[in-house]
């Protein structure tokens, strides 16, 4: 192991419980021990229980499961209630000690107005009679519920409830009991979720979503009265001496409801700012918390938390370490956080430990990698939260995630066998074929990788002189480091198996090929824009991010979805001037593209002037601007030197489907990285 990282592999103590290093595994929705959403109530699951043990396994120090809600989604069974769960996470517990891990159960007290309701909820919440009918199975009500009457982070439609006191009390009753039989079970600590990221405890501790009046509101004591509360009642059950540690958000970045502040932006902080965090971190901390799992933001300022590519690397380490000054507890940061500069913090005393999070679905290994210098063989994270996290919200509509993705959260793009082992799993071939994968994009590749591993003989034939195919202009960016990581990591595993390759090889005749089975993963083409003057002044989107065609200072992106937006941050950061126009009501109108990804750009972009023309059409392209008419017929002209056309891509198979003949990833349905990996999955297990 390199000598920078040895710091991360020195052990450490959260009250008396010792950790073998400093690598925390933070928690991730959807990986529950204690189910989902995709169980009407509280169950031990098998599948999350497999994924840690894995964890484990490759020389995790601290394990902490995603949020298990105090009361189950689903039916309202409260979590102590399940006695039967709890005998089998104390067999699970021997097994993750075995491997010297230790882990620390997460328990939420819940969402508040950022609970992401789902669409079709919205409906039901605003119809109190039949509301009522479905409470038994899901009480919309009670999810949602607030400090305070409060406008949902989601739906403009909805208004939050606020909780009543019994309620809160109730809660806090729960915490105990459930942490007492957490310890019985032989769990290593709990983990209050959370003063952080906006979700219930955080909203009661800030004055811009508690509005009570009674000893829950107004002071600073009462604010933090119901975090404080349940750590002493934990406390009181389970000893001093049996750790508790607290998500906490040390900064808010809130400059609105539904508006966060961007990096580097001068605002009027709206929620927590460092002054508050000092001395709430100290507060906390003497209430009784053993540990501090920081970052920052809310979900009005999303990306904080949940750090899509645009934001930097290490992006919270600046304010978490500001806030280990202020107390004597450990501190844990995540957030975009590397290796190497992790373990540079934890050398200097800046924090404790360093969170990680989805680079654990990307990649399972990734800390055995580290330690046996195999940091070429990391498949990266590239933070699309296109499976593991990918609630989707634009205007005019709430929660637009599928009912499915929202009972199966904390899968991978990259890898469909994260949380889906029984689904998705490499099986020897019974009959070894010859297989012809056409198209050396990511889907191409990915069939021929899960092929070769599965024991057939492929040939890989690209029309390119390289392999990567679109997702070489994709990761063109400069702030797109991680997608061309992944680009290499795919060239390094191909070359480790016997898969023939055929570069500047264009298929035209597949028959000719000789194969059994042909994969086509061709990919699409551009749509062309039906507009006088595209052809002659429009750059297509690929063109742009390939350098093959240069662009002016003053540029008009055409299209808002998110190729679009990335152009225009893009040339943002390259210091020139982009303007957007959108046909639709806001920008990135997609159900598969996270909140948290598509509420940085929209924040962005607003915070830094660049002009967005919504519901609004070009109709002409000249070499010095555009036309552009609004939804009410205005026209205005807009100057510019290069127009950048991205108005989406249309599949372009090299073959028809047939009974041998099978098509993967866009050139069978333009999606996202998930679904060209996916699909080629789908393809590759079948053969």
């Amino acid at each position: 192991m390199d000598q920078k990282y040895e710091a991360l592999f020195t052990p450490w103590k959260i009250g008396n419980v010792e950790i073998k290093n400093r690598i925390v595994l933070c928690p991730m929705g959807g990986t529950s021990l204690f189910g989902w959403m995709e169980h009407t109530g509280n169950h031990f699951d098998k599948e999350a229980a497999k994924f840690f043990l894995e964890k484990a396994r490759n020389n995790v120090g601290l394990i902490i499961p995603g949020i298990a809600p105090i009361r189950s989604t689903f039916m309202g069974q409260w979590l102590y209630q399940n006695k039967k769960m709890f005998v089998e996470l104390k067999e699970f517990m021997d097994e993750i000690h075995k491997y010297g891990a230790r882990l620390f159960i997460q328990i939420t007290a819940g969402m508040g107005r950022s609970w992401a309701i789902p669409t079709p909820l919205v409906m039901l919440h605003n119809m109190p009679v039949v509301r009522d009918i479905i409470k038994p199975i899901i009480n919309i009500p009670y999810q949602s519920a607030s400090p305070s009457e409060l406008p949902s982070r989601w739906s403009d439609k909805v208004t939050t409830r606020a909780l009543t006191v019994s309620e809160i009390e109730e809660i806090v009753d729960a915490f105990a009991k459930t942490a007492a039989l957490c310890k019985e079970a032989g769990v290593d600590g709990v983990e209050v979720h959370a003063v952080h990221e906006g979700y219930l405890l955080d909203q009661f501790t800030m004055e811009y979503t508690n509005k009570r009046t009674d000893k829950y509101g107004g002071s600073f004591e009462n604010r933090y009265r119901f975090a404080t509360d349940i750590v002493r009642a934990i406390k009181d059950v389970c000893g001093q001496d049996y750790p508790v540690s607290l998500r906490y958000s040390v900064r808010s970045y809130v400059k609105d409801f539904g508006v966060g502040a961007v990096p580097g932006e001068e605002f009027t902080e709206l929620g927590r700012d460092m002054e508050e965090s000092c001395k709430a971190a100290k507060y906390l901390q003497d209430a009784g918390y053993d540990m501090l799992n920081a970052d920052n933001g809310t979900y009005d300022s999303w990306y904080w938390a949940h750090p899509p590519m645009y934001m930097p690397l290490n992006c919270n380490l600046r304010d978490v370490a500001y806030i280990k000054k202020c107390v004597d507890i450990p501190v844990v940061c995540a957030g975009r956080m590397e290796p190497d500069v992790g373990a540079k913090a934890v050398e200097k005393g800046l924090i404790d430990g360093v969170g990680v999070a989805r680079q654990f679905l990307a990649d399972a290994e990734w800390v055995t990698k580290l330690i046996e210098d195999r940091l070429e063989d990391i498949r990266p994270c590239i933070c699309c939260h296109n499976a593991c996290f990918n609630m989707a919200h634009y205007k005019g509509v709430a929660n637009a995630q599928s009912i499915y993705d929202a009972s199966h959260i904390a899968r991978c793009a990259l890898d469909p066998r994260v949380m889906q082992s029984d689904k998705y799993k490499i099986v020897p071939a019974a009959a070894p074929k010859q297989i012809a994968v056409i198209g050396g994009g990511i889907g191409g590749m990915e069939a021929a990788l899960v092929c070769a591993k599965r024991g057939h003989r492929v040939t890989l034939y690209e029309k390119s002189d390289k392999l990567g195919g679109v997702f070489i202009a994709a990761a063109a960016p400069s702030y797109k480091e991680k997608d061309r990581e992944l680009i290499a990591w795919y060239n390094r595993e191909i070359a480790k198996y016997p898969i023939q390759i055929r570069l500047n090889t264009e298929v035209r005749d597949i028959i000719g090929l000789g194969a059994d089975e042909v994969i086509i993963a061709t990919g699409a083409v551009a749509n062309k824009l039906p507009v006088p003057g595209a052809e002659e002044f429009g750059i297509e989107a690929v063109d742009f991010l390939l350098g093959k065609k240069p662009v002016g200072e003053n540029v008009v992106i055409v299209g808002g979805g998110l190729t679009g937006c990335e152009i225009a941050y893009e040339l943002y950061l390259q210091g020139k001037n982009p303007t957007i126009v959108e046909m639709k009501n806001d920008l990135i109108v997609s159900d598969k593209i996270c909140l948290a990804n598509t509420s940085f750009l929209r924040d962005f972009f607003a915070a830094n002037k660049v002009p967005v023309h919504l519901e609004s059409r070009t109709t002409e392209i000249r070499a010095d601007g555009v036309t552009v008419q609004d939804k009410n017929g205005n026209v205005t002209e807009i100057a510019a030197d290069s127009v950048i056309l991205s108005v989406g891509y249309k599949p372009a198979p090299i073959a028809p489907k047939g009974r041998h003949v099978h098509i993967v990833g866009d050139a069978s349905e333009v999606g996202s990285l998930r679904t060209v990996i996916w699909q080629a999955w789908d393809v590759a297990m079948k053969l």
